[in-house]
């Protein structure tokens, strides 16, 4: 069986190798991160003239192409943990942190103009707060014509990286939920209408009057979406906003022993977005070779990128961080 199985490595390995020649640099998995990736490989392409070619298909697609080596590197919303890593014989870094927005269509509400408690929004998305008008939303938002009209929710109908933060952060605020629901990139919903990737629940949103979901943030900055204003760890209102996500970031504790696994939903912090997450990168530890190619398109895209993430609604990652993982791929040739 042992050695089946480092003939299936072996295998991958050359197969990895004929990719690279073929299709240079090819990457799949988070939505989350998508449109980042799109304009860092478009630049990488016009400084190098090397392709990147990444398929937006979800973190589980993702993990599943990355463990199958159908891939050269795959991307994930949801970090594995080092014992995850050593049964797939992955290696894994963050490449920029994103947002998770809480986003609606409420006809005549403005973007933050809504404001939701995490225990509230917690029960929306669990089916037990069904009508906009409920007196535990109006209690709230004195001033705002909440309608008579029945909340319709938008989830992710694939395995996703997206839900794995999102019902993080549920978990952390709201005890009904984690007994009830827990946290996972897949999970049994009470309620709601199912969307294909960050794209598909976007859609959903934009074309449904009195729906909410829960997206990336640069989906509703790119789509002009309005989210809810949501609260922090302590209980104070907090807008989904550059400097508020920063808040987060800073109290990130990284570990190159650990594959820099870890959580940054509901963080302490009175100015702090409570749904703030690192997108990760996944590569073959058997192919040290051919992720010297992954690694110098991460690497100039951390060098060159950070603009450009900005822009698109990400947070690039601190210098502090970046040296890290630059220790991080050196240690693990």
């Amino acid at each position: 069986m042992l050695k089946n199985a480092t003939k299936g490595l072996v295998i991958a390995a050359i197969a990895a190798t004929s990719m690279i020649a073929a299709d240079k640099i090819n990457g799949a998995g988070a939505t989350f991160p998508a449109p980042c990736y799109y304009d860092w490989a478009y630049n990488y392409q016009k400084a190098t003239k090397t392709r990147v070619n990444y398929q937006s298909i979800g973190s589980g697609g993702g993990i599943k192409q990355i463990s199958e080596r159908i891939v050269h590197f795959g991307a994930t919303d949801a970090p594995l943990t080092p014992k995850e890593l050593d049964k797939a014989k992955l290696l894994q870094f963050p490449a920029v942190f994103g947002s998770i927005a809480v986003a609606h269509n409420i006809p005549g509400v403005k973007d933050e103009a809504l404001k939701l408690k995490n225990s509230v929004v917690a029960e929306i998305f669990a089916g037990t707060i069904t009508m906009w008008n409920d007196p535990k939303i109006v209690a709230d938002n004195a001033g705002l014509n909440l309608p008579a009209q029945k909340i319709i929710v938008a989830h992710r109908s694939d395995g996703s990286g997206t839900t794995h933060v999102f019902t993080d952060y549920l978990s952390n605020v709201s005890p009904m939920w984690k007994s009830k629901f827990g946290t996972g990139k897949a999970i049994g919903w009470a309620t709601g209408v199912g969307g294909k990737g960050n794209e598909g629940v976007t859609n959903i949103v934009k074309q449904t009057p009195y729906s909410i979901g829960y997206i990336e943030n640069a989906y509703k900055e790119k789509n002009n979406l309005s989210a809810a204003t949501l609260q922090t760890a302590s209980g104070k209102w907090v807008t989904a906003r550059q400097q508020n996500f920063q808040n987060a970031i800073k109290q990130a504790s990284w570990t190159k022993k650990d594959h820099f696994y870890g959580s940054l939903v509901a963080e302490k912090g009175d100015s702090t977005y409570p749904i703030v997450a690192a997108t990760y990168i996944l590569m073959p530890r058997e192919t040290a070779d051919i992720n010297q190619e992954t690694i110098k398109f991460f690497d100039h895209s951390f060098r060159n990128g950070d603009a450009a993430a900005q822009k698109l609604g990400y947070i690039p990652l601190p210098v502090e961080t970046t040296n890290l993982v630059r220790q991080y791929w050196a240690e693990t040739k």
